[in-house]
């Protein structure tokens, strides 16, 4: 089978914006949190993509190219972790629920082993988190914090291209 690329970049293009909330916020804090340790989070994105990297290995460019998108999703971690803390929360892996907190666990995860569920799951998961930042723009008015939410929006669309890419490459009903 010939090489089928679907990635020149796994990021948006352009710089991030500094990482630096404009003061403390607990509303907003709860957020993000939500968005490190929550059921759909980075913190999800990350081990989602690092368990298809490791079971698809023998589908190089596919494995590789999960791998990829893994290590931008912790970059995405680390930002809304930093956000957390600064608008006044403790970054663990948990995120608020019905007044109290619930960390972060592997059971929200699927396990497809299948290629096209795999991908069709992973872009199934990107469009509800950035359907879910999309929500918090409407409400969070802390420009640092929403440049950040917009600029993890753009990398996350281009996850979706390429999984799509991969998707259409691999996968007969693609």
């Amino acid at each position: 089978m010939e090489e089928i690329s679907c990635a020149a970049s796994y990021t948006a293009p352009g710089p991030y914006p500094e990482v630096r909330a404009e003061g403390k916020n607990q509303r907003y804090a709860q957020a993000i949190l939500s968005n490190v340790g929550g059921s759909i989070s980075e913190m999800g994105a990350v081990a989602q993509y690092f368990y298809g990297h490791v079971t698809q290995e023998g589908r190089p460019e596919v494995a590789e190219c999960l791998g990829h998108i893994a290590v931008v999703e912790m970059h995405h971690l680390a930002i809304f972790a930093q956000l957390a803390r600064q608008l006044g929360e403790d970054p663990r892996l948990w995120s608020p629920l019905r007044g109290g907190r619930r960390y972060w666990t592997p059971e929200y995860l699927r396990y497809p082993r299948r290629l096209e569920q795999l991908l069709r799951c992973a872009i199934e998961e990107e469009r509800s988190t950035i359907q879910k930042y999309h929500r918090q723009l409407l409400w969070i008015k802390d420009k640092n914090v929403t440049a950040n939410l917009q600029r993890i929006i753009e990398d996350e669309e281009v996850h979706v291209e390429i999984l799509t890419c991969l998707l259409k490459s691999y996968c007969a009903g693609g």
